[in-house]
């Protein structure tokens, strides 16, 4: 019997992971996108992601983060590549936003994952960089930190090519009835796996736009102060700041400190709008940097990227086969939080493309509701 033949629609993370381990599972995989793998018009492009175990009481994710984490580390060693940099990440939590923090070390302690939590004096002491009169205490997980987030893209497309996978260069659309086209004809195979991440809202629009939001995110990067290495991962944390909509990463190879404020509801055209940063962004970035990072104050915005990301109803990804075409597999919905699952994620794509095993109900494109932040895993 021959292997099975699936197609991947879609090279950034989710697609790149999913087409990797299919391909070391025996299937026989070629991998679509429009643009070259890591293309800057990707949510999965961009220097970096951060990785972080935090999920507040949900505890799938939790152990998903941690697996993952290793499943990384073992990429890392595999290829040679820095992929990823455990600086650490700090969860500031903020009076009477923070059930989301809140709800969290117990589902550390039951998963095993490290972590302090520390007051805010005892933050000022660990890490000067933050003001934080707002905030009530902080989480610290020392195994945290961020991902290359370009470089593994890179890395996982590289290592599917020397798997004997196949990437090509086209435009997949969908027709009327949402079956998935290329040049005008329908693609043919055993199993067609979608992961065009929000792109998929217009291309499903019976199917996923109605249990989609697809948002653009400023994200803006600022330069370190001259001759101070206080602002690098080397002595600085990634951070999550929920009460202030933001969250942040250290300077990384050169890159400067990334800051962003997510602006609700910022709606982005994926096809015909520019990866430019508004002048509304760069002005609450920069109050938020007065407030947050003091230390900042006065340092030039060095780079810049806008990048979007689709939101599901309820912040959990989708893994799930299309309600009319069983041979087509939907595989991603970001969320703002896929990135560092994408080992784990992808691996489980490939086992559910080769119907190894059903899908979660957390996955099921059915039954989507819109979540609070306490009940959240993304904690929004």
């Amino acid at each position: 019997m021959g292997s099975i033949n699936i197609i991947v629609v879609g090279g950034g993370i989710a697609g790149s992971m999913a087409a990797l381990h299919l391909q070391r599972r025996g299937a026989q995989v070629t991998l679509i996108d429009r643009w070259e793998p890591g293309h800057a018009r990707a949510a999965s492009t961009d220097y970096n992601r951060m990785i972080r175990a935090i999920s507040g009481r949900d505890e799938f994710y939790t152990r998903w983060a941690r697996e993952s984490r290793m499943r990384w580390l073992e990429l890392m060693a595999e290829t040679g590549q820095n992929l990823m940099y455990e600086c650490g990440a700090l969860t500031l939590a903020t009076a009477g936003h923070c059930d989301w923090e809140d709800a969290t070390p117990e589902t550390f302690d039951r998963v095993g994952v490290p972590y302090h939590r520390f007051s805010p004096e005892e933050v000022r002491q660990q890490f000067p960089q933050f003001k934080l009169d707002d905030i009530s205490y902080a989480l610290f997980e020392p195994e945290a930190g961020l991902l290359m987030a370009h470089r593994c893209v890179i890395t996982a497309v590289d290592l599917f090519q020397k798997s004997g996978g196949t990437v090509k260069r086209g435009h997949v659309t969908t027709d009327g009835q949402e079956r998935p086209m290329l040049d005008g004809r329908a693609l043919e195979a055993d199993v067609i796996v979608i992961a065009t991440g929000a792109w998929m809202a217009d291309m499903f629009p019976r199917t996923i736009k109605p249990i989609s939001a697809v948002l653009g995110i400023n994200v803006l990067y600022t330069s370190t102060p001259d001759g101070s290495d206080a602002f690098d991962m080397a002595n600085m944390p990634c951070w999550i700041d929920h009460g202030q909509g933001s969250f942040g990463i250290p300077s990384s190879e050169g890159s400067g400190v990334k800051a962003a404020v997510v602006i609700p509801n910022q709606p982005i055209d994926l096809d015909q709008d520019e990866r430019l940063i508004e002048r509304a962004s760069l002005s609450r970035t920069r109050a938020y940097i007065r407030r947050r990072l003091p230390g900042l104050i006065g340092e030039r915005v060095v780079d810049s990227k806008f990048n979007q990301v689709i939101l599901m109803l309820d912040t959990n990804f989708v893994a799930d086969w299309h309600p009319e075409h069983e041979n087509v597999l939907l595989a991603g919905g970001c969320s703002g939080h896929l990135f560092k699952h994408g080992p784990v994620f992808g691996d489980f794509v490939a086992g559910l493309a080769l119907r190894d095993y059903g899908t979660s109900d957390r996955f099921r494109i059915a039954g989507r509701r819109k979540l609070s932040p306490r009940e959240s895993p993304s904690g929004r």
